[in-house]
């Protein structure tokens, strides 16, 4: 294999398959890159078995088709230091060298055809949806999927389809963030992604993207790259059970003036205490040590009594940085029971803290 490619467009893409490597042992072929030439065409692949990208493009001179392989983060580094110029990337005798005027660099190589083969998109479902919103969507839940619970199916995001709409959702178990996106699907499944995935997810699908899936991986493909994902076996918690129904009290409230209240309290503690008054509304540290914090809004209610609810403040600003509108709505029934936070499709319910 020889071909030659600029560096900005090499770095682009191996900079975008580093998350799919093998970091830990790096005597396992999924340390390395698949590199393949192929007519006018160069592919790199990554993967840990997990999760694979599979990056294509054109913009490279082919002199001699074949496939390589080279440790990921060590071709990076090299491809940093290079000037911004043309590349030379040719196998030797089972390694890669990469050349650049005066510069060489030889890369050992694992053997190419023990490289893990990628899952096929044949005999798979397919669900359309426009790529953007699909990520808006995603980054919006993102915050609430848990990390390393012992339920496994709580460390991913539910992408529950129906036949007129699609359910994205996650929870830690002290909160439940759902978006509702309008679609006709005309199959009714439900699947669970990883949270590493989900991370991947919101860099890539800026294009228009197909999404292909079954019970086990789940298939993402635009003109420059594949993505797949395994997905996480399990069941879901039933989250509608979860959404209370009713309110007794429904809060319209101004999204700029509640972050910089609570981004005040946080300041002392991440648990806050917030009051409804008729005229306004209080927030106060709640804080073992002998320190406190408080500060307070004007904001007409129309309560007759007091109401407050207790939560840890990272849970507002999670919902509050995602909305797309400057109010949002406020529901709550008592102060032991879970409240909502509302902007149009987009709910997160949330525990409150027993005080």
């Amino acid at each position: 294999m020889k071909v030659s490619i600029n560096k900005g467009v090499l770095e682009t893409i191996l900079i975008n398959t580093q998350p799919y490597l093998e970091k830990k042992d790096l005597s396992q072929v999924t340390s390395h890159i698949l590199i393949n030439a192929v007519e006018d065409e160069l592919t790199l692949k990554a993967t840990d078995f997990e999760i694979g990208l599979n990056y294509n493009t054109k913009n490279v001179k082919i002199v001699d088709h074949g496939t390589a392989t080279a440790n990921g983060k060590k071709l990076l580094d090299i491809i940093k230091i290079l000037k911004d110029d043309e590349v030379v990337l040719e196998t030797i005798n089972d390694n890669l060298y990469i050349k650049q005027k005066n510069s060489k660099f030889k890369l050992p190589m694992f053997n190419p055809n023990e490289f893990p083969s990628f899952p096929k998109i044949d005999n798979k479902s397919k669900f359309n949806i426009n790529s953007s919103l699909f990520v808006r969507s995603i980054k919006k839940i993102a915050p609430a999927i848990d990390n390393n619970n012992p339920k496994f199916e709580l460390n991913g995001a539910l992408i529950d389809i129906k036949n007129d709409f699609i359910n994205l959702v996650s929870t830690d178990t002290r909160r439940l963030a759902l978006v509702k996106l309008e679609n006709s699907t005309g199959n009714n499944f439900s699947l669970i992604i990883p949270k590493k995935a989900i991370g991947e997810i919101q860099k890539l699908f800026f294009d228009e993207i197909e999404i292909y899936y079954d019970e086990n991986t789940l298939i993402a493909k635009s003109s420059n790259f594949q993505f797949f994902t395994k997905l996480i076996n399990g069941k879901f918690p039933d989250y509608e059970r979860i959404i209370p129904k009713d309110k007794k009290f429904r809060l319209l409230l101004n999204r700029n003036k509640i972050v910089e209240a609570v981004k005040q309290i946080s300041i002392i503690s991440n648990e806050m205490k917030i009051t409804f008054k008729s005229d306004k509304i209080v927030f106060e540290s709640l804080n073992d040590e002998n320190i406190e914090a408080k500060t307070e809004i004007e904001y007409i209610t129309g309560l007759d009594d007091d109401i407050y609810l207790a939560t840890n403040s990272r849970y507002l600003i999670d919902f509050l940085s995602n909305i797309e509108n400057s109010d949002f709505t406020l529901g709550f029934n008592d102060s032991s029971l879970p409240f909502t936070l509302e902007d149009e499709n987009f709910i997160t319910i949330v525990m409150p803290i027993m005080i």
